[in-house]
Protein backbone atom coordinates (compact mmCIF):
# COMPACT_ATOMS: atom_id res chain seq x y z
CA UNK A 1 0.00 0.00 0.00
CA UNK A 2 1.34 3.49 -0.73
CA UNK A 3 1.47 6.55 0.96
CA UNK A 4 -1.37 9.20 0.41
CA UNK A 5 -1.67 12.85 2.26
CA UNK A 6 -5.71 13.30 2.66
CA UNK A 7 -7.00 17.19 2.53
CA UNK A 8 -9.86 18.20 3.16
CA UNK A 9 -11.31 21.89 3.07
CA UNK A 10 -14.45 23.88 3.70
CA UNK A 11 -14.52 28.01 3.12
CA UNK A 12 -17.00 28.92 6.22
CA UNK A 13 -17.24 28.37 9.93
CA UNK A 14 -20.45 27.10 9.91
CA UNK A 15 -19.55 24.39 7.53
CA UNK A 16 -16.88 23.25 9.64
CA UNK A 17 -18.99 23.40 12.73
CA UNK A 18 -22.17 20.90 10.97
CA UNK A 19 -19.50 19.04 8.95
CA UNK A 20 -21.25 20.14 5.80
CA UNK A 21 -18.89 18.94 2.74
CA UNK A 22 -16.35 17.29 5.05
CA UNK A 23 -18.01 14.25 5.59
CA UNK A 24 -18.64 13.53 1.71
CA UNK A 25 -15.17 14.83 0.76
CA UNK A 26 -13.35 12.37 3.46
CA UNK A 27 -15.57 9.62 1.58
CA UNK A 28 -14.51 10.46 -1.70
CA UNK A 29 -10.56 10.65 -0.68
CA UNK A 30 -11.00 7.07 1.50
CA UNK A 31 -12.36 5.77 -1.71
CA UNK A 32 -10.29 6.60 -3.91
CA UNK A 33 -7.11 5.56 -1.67
CA UNK A 34 -8.94 1.80 -1.17
CA UNK A 35 -9.81 1.34 -4.85
CA UNK A 36 -5.94 2.85 -6.35
CA UNK A 37 -3.64 1.34 -3.35
CA UNK A 38 -3.35 4.22 -1.06
CA UNK A 39 -3.42 4.01 2.12
CA UNK A 40 -3.64 7.62 3.97
CA UNK A 41 -0.50 8.73 6.45
CA UNK A 42 -0.72 11.88 8.70
CA UNK A 43 0.27 11.89 12.45
CA UNK A 44 -2.11 8.96 13.23
CA UNK A 45 -3.07 6.65 10.88
CA UNK A 46 -6.06 7.56 8.24
CA UNK A 47 -6.52 10.84 10.14
CA UNK A 48 -7.30 14.06 7.70
CA UNK A 49 -6.09 17.14 7.24
CA UNK A 50 -9.20 19.52 8.12
CA UNK A 51 -9.34 23.03 7.08
CA UNK A 52 -11.85 25.71 7.43
CA UNK A 53 -10.76 28.98 5.79
CA UNK A 54 -11.22 30.59 2.23
CA UNK A 55 -9.53 29.61 -0.77
CA UNK A 56 -9.59 32.62 -2.30
CA UNK A 57 -6.34 34.16 -3.45
CA UNK A 58 -2.68 32.78 -4.60
CA UNK A 59 -1.32 33.49 -1.32
CA UNK A 60 -4.09 31.09 0.30
CA UNK A 61 -1.48 28.61 1.64
CA UNK A 62 -0.19 31.88 4.64
CA UNK A 63 -3.32 31.39 6.15
CA UNK A 64 -3.98 27.73 5.76
CA UNK A 65 -1.59 26.07 8.20
CA UNK A 66 -3.62 22.58 7.54
CA UNK A 67 -2.49 22.92 4.32
CA UNK A 68 1.14 23.40 5.18
CA UNK A 69 1.12 20.84 7.85
CA UNK A 70 -0.34 18.21 4.97
CA UNK A 71 2.36 19.28 2.80
CA UNK A 72 5.31 19.02 4.88
CA UNK A 73 4.12 15.18 5.90
CA UNK A 74 3.78 14.45 2.02
CA UNK A 75 6.92 15.46 1.50
CA UNK A 76 8.28 13.09 4.58
CA UNK A 77 6.98 9.98 3.20
CA UNK A 78 7.57 11.18 -0.07
CA UNK A 79 4.00 10.46 -1.42
CA UNK A 80 0.91 13.07 -2.81
CA UNK A 81 -1.60 15.52 -1.35
CA UNK A 82 -5.47 14.26 -2.49
CA UNK A 83 -8.30 16.52 -2.45
CA UNK A 84 -11.76 15.26 -3.49
CA UNK A 85 -12.17 17.90 -6.00
CA UNK A 86 -9.81 20.34 -7.32
CA UNK A 87 -11.49 23.66 -5.37
CA UNK A 88 -10.57 22.63 -2.11
CA UNK A 89 -7.12 22.87 -3.02
CA UNK A 90 -8.33 26.79 -4.61
CA UNK A 91 -10.03 28.31 -7.30
CA UNK A 92 -6.89 30.87 -7.91
CA UNK A 93 -5.23 29.41 -11.04
CA UNK A 94 -1.53 31.21 -9.63
CA UNK A 95 -1.69 29.11 -6.91
CA UNK A 96 -2.74 26.02 -8.56
CA UNK A 97 0.11 26.32 -10.78
CA UNK A 98 2.76 27.64 -8.15
CA UNK A 99 2.21 24.49 -6.62
CA UNK A 100 2.87 22.21 -9.60
CA UNK A 101 5.91 24.94 -10.52
CA UNK A 102 7.53 23.93 -7.43
CA UNK A 103 6.96 20.13 -7.92
CA UNK A 104 4.32 19.34 -5.01
CA UNK A 105 2.51 16.47 -5.91
CA UNK A 106 -1.45 16.23 -5.35
CA UNK A 107 -3.90 14.13 -6.95
CA UNK A 108 -8.09 15.15 -7.23
CA UNK A 109 -10.09 11.97 -6.67
CA UNK A 110 -12.45 13.10 -9.25
CA UNK A 111 -10.49 13.54 -11.91
CA UNK A 112 -8.35 10.83 -11.40
CA UNK A 113 -4.26 10.32 -10.76
CA UNK A 114 -3.07 10.02 -14.38
CA UNK A 115 -4.84 13.41 -15.49
CA UNK A 116 -3.03 15.33 -17.44
CA UNK A 117 -1.06 18.66 -16.31
CA UNK A 118 -2.51 21.04 -18.84
CA UNK A 119 -5.87 19.78 -17.78
CA UNK A 120 -5.27 20.83 -13.95
CA UNK A 121 -4.19 24.15 -15.41
CA UNK A 122 -7.54 24.27 -17.58
CA UNK A 123 -9.74 22.95 -14.46
CA UNK A 124 -8.40 25.41 -12.10
CA UNK A 125 -9.03 28.14 -14.70
CA UNK A 126 -12.38 27.18 -15.23
CA UNK A 127 -12.83 27.32 -11.36
CA UNK A 128 -11.48 30.78 -10.48
CA UNK A 129 -14.13 32.10 -13.97
CA UNK A 130 -16.80 30.49 -12.26
CA UNK A 131 -16.05 31.72 -8.57
CA UNK A 132 -15.55 35.58 -10.58
CA UNK A 133 -18.92 34.78 -12.49
CA UNK A 134 -20.79 33.95 -9.56
CA UNK A 135 -19.88 36.93 -7.55
CA UNK A 136 -20.65 39.09 -10.69
CA UNK A 137 -24.08 37.72 -10.36
CA UNK A 138 -24.58 38.12 -6.62
CA UNK A 139 -23.51 42.18 -6.74
CA UNK A 140 -25.81 42.21 -10.00
CA UNK A 141 -28.48 41.03 -8.10
CA UNK A 142 -28.08 42.95 -4.54
CA UNK A 143 -27.77 45.87 -6.94
CA UNK A 144 -31.48 45.27 -8.76
CA UNK A 145 -33.05 44.60 -5.33
CA UNK A 146 -31.93 47.99 -3.88
CA UNK A 147 -33.05 49.76 -6.88
CA UNK A 148 -36.01 47.87 -6.51
CA UNK A 149 -36.47 49.53 -2.91
CA UNK A 150 -35.77 46.32 -0.99
CA UNK A 151 -34.34 46.61 2.04
CA UNK A 152 -31.40 44.35 2.28
CA UNK A 153 -30.12 42.10 5.10
CA UNK A 154 -31.97 41.22 8.45
CA UNK A 155 -32.45 44.07 10.29
CA UNK A 156 -32.66 42.14 13.33
CA UNK A 157 -29.39 40.55 13.00
CA UNK A 158 -28.30 43.98 12.09
CA UNK A 159 -29.14 45.07 15.86
CA UNK A 160 -28.10 42.00 17.40
CA UNK A 161 -24.93 42.91 15.83
CA UNK A 162 -24.38 46.85 16.40
CA UNK A 163 -25.28 45.78 19.85
CA UNK A 164 -22.57 42.79 20.15
CA UNK A 165 -20.12 45.62 18.75
CA UNK A 166 -21.11 48.11 20.83
CA UNK A 167 -20.67 45.76 24.08
CA UNK A 168 -16.89 44.78 22.56
CA UNK A 169 -16.20 48.32 22.73
CA UNK A 170 -16.96 48.76 25.97
CA UNK A 171 -14.82 45.97 27.06
CA UNK A 172 -11.86 47.04 25.26
CA UNK A 173 -12.51 50.64 26.70
CA UNK A 174 -12.07 49.39 30.62
CA UNK A 175 -9.45 46.81 29.33
CA UNK A 176 -7.35 49.90 28.30
CA UNK A 177 -8.55 52.27 31.03
CA UNK A 178 -7.34 49.90 34.03
CA UNK A 179 -4.25 49.40 32.07
CA UNK A 180 -3.29 53.07 31.50
CA UNK A 181 -4.30 53.62 35.13
CA UNK A 182 -0.82 53.13 36.88
CA UNK A 183 0.27 55.48 34.72
CA UNK A 184 -2.09 58.71 35.91
CA UNK A 185 -1.17 57.66 39.47
CA UNK A 186 2.38 58.25 38.32
CA UNK A 187 1.84 61.70 36.60
CA UNK A 188 -0.55 62.72 39.03
CA UNK A 189 2.11 61.97 42.36
CA UNK A 190 4.43 63.74 40.41
CA UNK A 191 2.53 66.97 40.84
CA UNK A 192 0.05 66.85 37.71
CA UNK A 193 -3.35 67.85 39.43
CA UNK A 194 -5.45 68.66 36.81
CA UNK A 195 -6.79 67.24 33.45
CA UNK A 196 -4.72 69.10 31.41
CA UNK A 197 -1.30 68.55 33.19
CA UNK A 198 -1.84 64.93 33.11
CA UNK A 199 -2.79 64.94 29.52
CA UNK A 200 0.85 66.94 29.01
CA UNK A 201 2.65 64.46 31.30
CA UNK A 202 1.24 61.57 29.81
CA UNK A 203 2.13 62.46 26.41
CA UNK A 204 5.79 63.57 27.36
CA UNK A 205 6.03 59.77 28.42
CA UNK A 206 4.39 59.12 25.10
CA UNK A 207 1.88 56.53 26.14
CA UNK A 208 -0.85 56.69 23.38
CA UNK A 209 -4.62 56.78 23.93
CA UNK A 210 -6.60 53.97 23.27
CA UNK A 211 -6.61 54.65 19.45
CA UNK A 212 -2.83 55.40 19.46
CA UNK A 213 -3.26 59.41 19.54
CA UNK A 214 -2.06 62.06 21.50
CA UNK A 215 -4.15 62.76 25.31
CA UNK A 216 -6.10 66.04 26.09
CA UNK A 217 -8.22 67.06 29.05
CA UNK A 218 -11.27 65.68 27.97
CA UNK A 219 -9.63 62.18 26.94
CA UNK A 220 -8.20 61.53 30.87
CA UNK A 221 -11.47 62.69 31.69
CA UNK A 222 -13.07 59.92 30.00
CA UNK A 223 -10.65 57.42 30.64
CA UNK A 224 -11.35 58.46 34.50
CA UNK A 225 -14.72 58.39 34.47
CA UNK A 226 -14.64 55.18 33.19
CA UNK A 227 -12.73 53.86 36.34
CA UNK A 228 -15.15 55.73 38.48
CA UNK A 229 -18.09 53.91 37.16
CA UNK A 230 -15.63 50.45 37.49
CA UNK A 231 -14.21 50.78 40.71
CA UNK A 232 -16.80 53.12 42.84
CA UNK A 233 -14.28 55.54 43.55
CA UNK A 234 -13.17 58.93 42.65
CA UNK A 235 -10.18 58.89 40.41
CA UNK A 236 -11.22 62.84 38.58
CA UNK A 237 -8.87 65.47 40.13
CA UNK A 238 -11.48 67.59 42.82
CA UNK A 239 -11.37 71.27 40.52
CA UNK A 240 -12.78 68.87 38.08
CA UNK A 241 -15.51 67.09 39.61
CA UNK A 242 -18.82 67.69 38.36
CA UNK A 243 -20.83 69.26 41.18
Amino acid sequence: MRPIVSYLRVSSQQQGRSGLGIEAQAAANEKFAADNGYTIVSEEPGQHFIEVETGKGHDALDRRPELAAALAVARRHRCPVLVAKLDRLSRDVHFISGLMANRVPFIVAELGQDVDPFMLHVYAALGQKERALISARTKAALAAAKRRGTKLGNPSNLKFAQGKGAAQNSDNADAFARKVLPHIEAVRRSGANTLRLIAEALNGRCISTERGGKWYATTVSNVLARIEKMQGAFYLPRAERAP
